[in-house]
């Protein structure tokens, strides 16, 4: 094999262990967040990721945690819900990505379950020594807004 061949070869194979792990650090944010795993939860981003939700703007792990453990969090995972994240649109570009996807909050009822949310996610990455890590997230209710609409966009 020539090296030319060889090197397209490996930035392929990079390419797609990127967006692997980009796709897996993405979906476990629902089942970490369900849990209660603040630690975990917190985590998934750099020291200083921000995660902008409407009223809620984050911009630290600690602050991230905090929601995690918050009364407000806590309350409604005791009730049972799941936040479900949608495949994510994975693009890399060299050492930063951006993942779009939407998601659903489902909340149970004395009656069964409910969707209680449906949003619209945008993460930004960085690839850091410990590997892929949130550097901001934004999340916007799915309510026919533009601004959540934009979010999904690739661009």
């Amino acid at each position: 094999m020539d090296d030319e061949r060889l090197t397209r070869l490996e930035q392929r194979v990079r390419r797609l262990e990127d967006e692997v792990e980009i796709t897996r650090l993405v979906a476990a944010y629902g089942p970490f967040v369900d849990a209660g795993a603040a630690a975990a939860v917190a985590e998934l981003w750099t020291e200083d990721g921000e995660y902008d939700v409407e009223g809620w703007h984050m911009r630290n792990r600690a602050e991230i945690r905090a929601m995690v453990e918050s009364d407000a969090h806590q309350s409604l995972i005791e009730a049972g819900c799941t936040h479900f994240l949608g495949p994510a649109h994975v693009v890399v570009d060299g050492d930063e990505a951006l993942a779009v996807c939407e998601s659903l909050l489902v909340r149970r009822r004395d009656d069964g379950y409910r969707v209680w949310r449906a949003g619209a996610n945008r993460f930004e990455l960085a690839r850091t020594p410990q590997g892929w890590k949130i550097t901001r997230r934004v999340t916007r209710a799915l309510n026919g807004a533009a601004e959540a609409r934009d979010l999904l966009s690739p661009a």
